[in-house]
Formats: structure tokens, C-alpha cells, sequence
């Protein structure tokens, strides 16, 4: 599609006036869609990378993100457990990539230390098929930990590799984990701002199918049927750095270390004025 520039200059009375160029038009890219991730993606690479660029995916599994991208129109360079390659230990060289998708188990109950315990059963087989390499874990962080952790060193990682304005694709999902809400995305946002992240973009991808439960007793979440694709920038400019403030521990907001927030003291309500006796 194409587009007049945002700004033109047009003579007026014999001088030069800034006037606002474009178009009308609803052709653009939304950030909410009901399908699958190979439908997304195209949209947001489309947006964000430009084409003939070298794009790191460092957890490929089975490649369906680029099941609908044209062959040759990215340098892919394609790697995960499978390969041999760990998306925390990457072996590009600093400030060598242009991009880098990021796609790792994003359910705690994939990081669990007997197979037989892990998550991915009925209708979320397909989870453990493409988001696991089907080993159990022993040592580390447990629980929704363990996902976090994954998440936090893997941007780490991608933060080395890629170049000045480089561009970090993150897919991810919240989750409940030992009876608590946890919500990922924010988590990631605002950790990955302490490391020269910007968050310029979020689509967020709602499933077509409604997800199973296979021993339900009595409900008190609401069950996911969304995930998030994050677009991250890395940049040097700091106004640009900030994360999702909130005070909900359940946000993920980071405290710095050493600091508390001050105790909340209840504020006492006015004494009731005794009417004055005359």
C-alpha cells in the first residue's frame, strides 16, 4: 500500500506551509487476531523487519511461524534444543543479527522433573509436541519460575547478539500457577526494559478452538485461550525505557534491590464534631 509522506510542504500565498500528507484508509495491521500463529506473524514481520534481513529464530521446533512467509525473503537462520543450540548460549557474535524470534515453553508444567508429570495433555498435546524437548528438569527455579527464568536469560542472550535497533520477537502467555495468576507478558515487558529493551509493539492471538479441561472441580480463573506476540526494540535511549508500572505482585513489577515500599498506614477517619452547646 502505498502512502504519502506523514509531512509536505505546500506554497501558500507565495510561502512554504507544513500540511499534514496520508490517507484514509482502514488497510493496516491490527493487533488483535483470531487464528494461529503462521496467520500473525507475517503481519508483524511485514510491520517491523525489513526485508533481506538476517532473522535469528531460536526456537524453530517445527518452523510453523514461517509457514506462510515466501522462501528467501529473510535470512533465517533456524536453531533450538533440537539442533543442539540453547536460545541462552547462542553462537552469533555480538551485534550480529538483525532480529530474533523467541518462542520457548511458556507453561510451567513443561518444566517438571518426571515426564509423567508434565502439561500437555488432551487438547494442549500440541504444546508439549512444539514447545518441549520432552526432558524432564531437575535443579533450578521451579514452578512458574522456571518459565520466567527461561524468558529472562534467553533476552539476555538476544540483547548480545543483536544490533543497534534490533528487533526482538517474543511470543508468550500468561498463566496459573499453584493457584495464582501470573501475567507473563508483563513480567517479560518490564524485566526486559532493565536491559535496553523498548516495547513498541503487542498482538495478541486468541485460539479458534476452545480449550479442554480434563479434571475440572471448580473453576476460579478464567481459562486462557490467548497468547502475546511482543515486538521489542533494543535501544540506547532511556526515555524509552520504562516498563508496566503496577502494584499488584501478581504484574510482576520489578522492585529494585534493597528497596521496599513504605508500610501503607491506615489513614484515621475525623472525629464527629460534638454539635457546639449554646
Amino acid at each position: 500500500m502505498h502512502q504519502s509522506p506523514l509531512l509536505f510542504e505546500e506554497p501558500v500565498n507565495g510561502r512554504n506551509r507544513r500540511v499534514a500528507g496520508g490517507i484514509a484508509t482502514s488497510d493496516v495491521v491490527l493487533t488483535a487476531h483470531v487464528g494461529g500463529n503462521a496467520e500473525v506473524f507475517p503481519e508483524l514481520l511485514n510491520l517491523h523487519v525489513p526485508k533481506g534481513a538476517t532473522v535469528a529464530d531460536v526456537t524453530w521446533g517445527k518452523g510453523v511461524f514461517w509457514q506462510k512467509i515466501p522462501a528467501g525473503r529473510y535470512n533465517v537462520l533456524a536453531t533450538d534444543l533440537k539442533t543442539g543450540i540453547d536460545c541462552r548460549n547462542l553462537p552469533y557474535g555480538d551485534g550480529s543479527v538483525d532480529c530474533v524470534v523467541l518462542d520457548p515453553p511458556y507453561m510451567e508444567g513443561l518444566f517438571r522433573k518426571s515426564t509423567h508429570h508434565m502439561a500437555g495433555g488432551g487438547s494442549h498435546a500440541a504444546f508439549r509436541e512444539n514447545y518441549s524437548d520432552g526432558k524432564a528438569r531437575s535443579g533450578g527455579p521451579k514452578w512458574h519460575a522456571a518459565v520466567t527464568d527461561l524468558y529472562f536469560n534467553a533476552g539476555q542472550e538476544a540483547h548480545r547478539v543483536l544490533r543497534g535497533e534490533g528487533v526482538l520477537i517474543v511470543k508468550c502467555q500468561d498463566e496459573v500457577s499453584a493457584n495464582r495468576q501470573w501475567l507473563t507478558h508483563v513480567e517479560i515487558i518490564n524485566k526486559y526494559a532493565s536491559y535496553g529493551f523498548y516495547c513498541k509493539d503487542l498482538f495478541v492471538v486468541v485460539r479458534t478452538n476452545r480449550p479442554v479441561i480434563a479434571r475440572l472441580k471448580k473453576q476460579v480463573h478464567g481459562r486462557k485461550n490467548h497468547s502475546y506476540f511482543l515486538v521489542f526494540i533494543k535501544t540506547s535511549k532511556k526515555r524509552l525505557l520504562t516498563g508496566v508500572a503496577s502494584s499488584s505482585p501478581a504484574l510482576g513489577r520489578v522492585v529494585p534491590k534493597g528497596k521496599m515500599d513504605p508500610p501503607q498506614t491506615e489513614v484515621p477517619l475525623a472525629k464527629k464534631r460534638e454539635p457546639t452547646k449554646r
